[in-house]
């Protein structure tokens, strides 16, 4: 398989998903748009939010016998569309780190799911342990830790670009610690 990335209005990306299947319902290859849970105080409550994880960017993953140039002009004519990436003119599958990236993402998703909150503790050196969720695996990639809020901001690479997300996380008890005895 082969992913592509395609930059779409920021805030407009399920939009542009809903509208492109209606148009193209026959078309087999396969769109993720990965997003994460936040919890964000507002008016003084917690609240739920789903956020991107990569705002303005979806993903098509294309095999072999369906390769992506028989369907680009259908993403392009598309309201919402602004450019496949690296460029119109010179579209190229993922490779590399910025595959790996991706495929956390989507591989833990699903198409439209919703990456959940992580399970952490901290270390006797307070550092921070992912026991499970999406953080995992991105331990080396944390920039910033706020144990009030609940959140990690992590760093990203995608095609020579660095940039931050805030990832949710819950901290569980020494007695839930894996491998732990007492």
């Amino acid at each position: 398989m082969k992913y592509y990335a395609v930059q779409v209005k920021t805030r407009g990306e399920e939009k542009y998903i809903r509208l492109f299947r209606a148009l193209y319902p026959s078309c087999p290859i396969r769109i993720y748009f990965p997003k994460r849970t936040l919890s964000v105080r507002r008016r003084g409550a917690m609240v739920q939010t789903t956020p991107a994880v990569f705002p303005g960017y979806i993903f098509l993953e294309a095999g072999e016998e369906e390769p992506i140039f028989l369907y680009h002009w259908q993403f392009r004519r598309t309201d919402g569309f602004f450019r496949f990436l690296k460029s119109n003119q010179n579209i190229q599958p993922l490779e590399g780190r910025d595959l790996e990236t991706v495929l956390h993402f989507v591989k833990k998703t699903g198409p439209l799911a919703v990456a959940g909150i992580s399970k952490v503790y901290f270390d006797e050196n307070a550092r921070i342990v992912v026991v499970d969720g999406p953080m995992a695996g991105l331990e080396g990639n944390i920039v910033k830790v706020d144990k009030r809020k609940g959140r990690a901001k992590i760093k990203l690479d995608l095609y020579e670009d660095s940039f931050t997300i805030d990832l949710g996380f819950e901290l569980i008890t020494p007695a839930a610690r894996p491998g732990l005895k007492l």
